[in-house]
């Protein structure tokens, strides 16, 4: 009998292999994946062409070796949502997560939810992560072994002695301008570190199996800092500021306020009457070519690797940020200048210098690398596959991409229009073909009846599923309390709205 068994085993494990290996493949023939966030990076990158003067030479060499996705979304405007959101593929307004915190396994749905870096695990890849993939605080050192095989370093940024800048909030990340002062000193800065990491992962890495490295850029989000060298790129003469229209807010409803009431990040009153606008413009862009040559060291060790023609890149952006537009800066808003983020993908099997403007998700990304793995997408999540855009970028999809701020909060993008449905019931409505820059709210004024079609159509993509927060949410959360609104646990009073 238990020879029988044994010789049944053998069979049955043969059989799976055998009708397995139609559709799955085998361990090593699976892609290697260098997946590469940013962090607060918008569209001010060659690929996207949202700053006429940036400098992204790696960008654009990435660009030119996959796709470029025009049209790409975050789920969350804020880190901690939004990170977890693409790593579980699931939605905020499905797991409650819509602020800072909790960290990803307090929250009851996460809890024993199998994350994108274990379902890779799971099926053989070796995981490895370096910078930012999750947010800040939000794995517990013992839980680290859980979520990967490997941490690297987490990039510590350097601080000047003093705030360069004395912005409202004496937070001292909040800050921007040349440091450190010489090239020389670039191998401290926290991205130079992040590379370091990555490239010796990749001198390293396992060629018996595939990998996950995770690698993830600190610029250019606060401290906006960088060597003289990035700034001299961009002469403060001649530099291009972003479009502004000084009556953009007035068709727009004052609860969007609310979703970014008091934070750190300075409103741009504030720069133009402190003269510093045009050098906090100056130091994003610094920030984002020098975090672009990082990029480029870790291209250049891949193309140096033994993985190069078996690793399929991926390189994405939490969010994107104001700088100016709105009235603002930082991001925590449901328009475009926040919502809209870099996604490019290149390796094999992926088209070379494409371009698609498709609606899509950062949410998308687990279904899709669970797919270009081999195996089956998990059937809670929500996402949906890019694999079809990514060998014809001129298919087509039946799915907008949504974005979620603090519960009740939501922003359907569509290939042509933007619909905003607030907590309190009030909307907008934006025609991106004519109206690049949000400046007329269509969903207010006499017209606005020529749209009701428009809105219908789009609002019935909102999710059905608009969990409350979840217990210990703190840090940039909005909730209403038997009917009053609060920002951070206090009562917001429209009075003190701060323009």
């Amino acid at each position: 009998m238990p020879g029988r068994l044994i010789s049944l085993l053998i069979l049955t494990a043969t059989l799976c292999l055998t009708v397995g290996s139609q559709s799955l493949p085998t361990l090593r023939s699976k892609p290697n994946i260098l997946f590469l966030a940013v962090d607060d990076l918008n569209d001010w990158i060659g690929p996207l062409g949202g700053h006429a003067q940036a400098r992204t030479p790696n960008f654009d060499r990435l660009a030119r070796r996959g796709l470029v996705f025009t049209n790409a979304h975050t789920q969350a405007p804020l880190c901690n949502p939004s990170r977890t959101s693409l790593l579980s593929g699931l939605r905020p307004s499905t797991t409650g997560l819509y602020s800072l915190q909790p960290g990803v396994r307090a929250v009851p749905r996460l809890r024993d939810h199998v994350m994108l870096p274990q379902y890779l695990a799971a099926r053989g890849y070796h995981t490895f992560s370096t910078g930012k993939i999750y947010h800040d605080g939000s794995i517990r050192p013992a839980e680290r072994a859980r979520e990967f095989d490997e941490w690297g370093t987490n990039g510590p940024m350097p601080y000047p002695p003093a705030k360069l800048v004395a912005t409202p909030d004496p937070i001292k990340a909040m800050d921007w301008g040349v440091f450190p002062n010489s090239e020389a000193e670039d191998n401290i800065q926290a991205d130079w570190l992040i590379a370091d990491a990555a490239i010796d992962y990749l001198r390293r890495a396992p060629v018996d199996r595939p990998f996950f490295l995770g690698a993830g850029f600190r610029l250019p989000h606060v401290p906006c800092f960088a060597s003289s060298r990035w700034f001299e790129q961009y002469p403060e003469a001649t530099l291009e500021m972003p479009p502004v229209l000084a009556t953009d807010r007035d068709d727009i409803p004052d609860f969007a306020w609310y979703l970014h009431w008091k934070l750190p990040e300075p409103r741009l009153s504030w720069l133009q009457s402190s003269g510093q606008w045009r050098p906090l413009v100056r130091a994003y862009l610094a920030s984002i070519s020098f975090m672009d040559s990082q990029l480029g060291r870790v291209l250049d060790a891949l193309d140096a690797s033994p993985h190069a023609a078996t690793t399929i890149v991926v390189l994405w952006s939490d969010h994107g940020w104001h700088l100016g537009e709105k009235g603002i800066t930082g991001k925590n808003t449901l328009w475009e200048r926040s919502t809209r983020v870099p996604l490019l993908v290149a390796g094999p099997g992926v088209a070379k210098g494409a371009r698609s403007a498709e609606p899509v998700e950062l949410l998308d990304l687990y279904p899709t690398l669970a797919e270009l793995s081999g195996g089956e997408v998990p059937r809670e999540i929500e996402g949906h596959s890019l694999v079809p855009l990514l060998r014809n970028p001129r298919a087509t999809r039946p799915w907008p991409a949504i974005t979620t701020h603090n519960q009740g909060n939501h922003s359907v993008r569509s290939r042509r229009w933007r619909y905003i449905h607030y907590a309190n019931g009030e909307e907008e409505l934006y025609d991106l073909r004519r109206d690049p820059n949000e400046w007329r709210n269509l969903a207010r004024g006499r017209d606005a009846s020529r749209y009701r079609a428009v809105i219908r159509d789009h609002a019935r993509w909102l999710p059905k599923t608009d969990a409350p927060p979840v217990a210990g949410s703190a840090a940039r959360l909005l909730v209403q309390q038997q009917g009053q609104w609060f920002w951070e646990g206090k009562p917001i009073d429209p009075a003190e709205l701060e323009r």
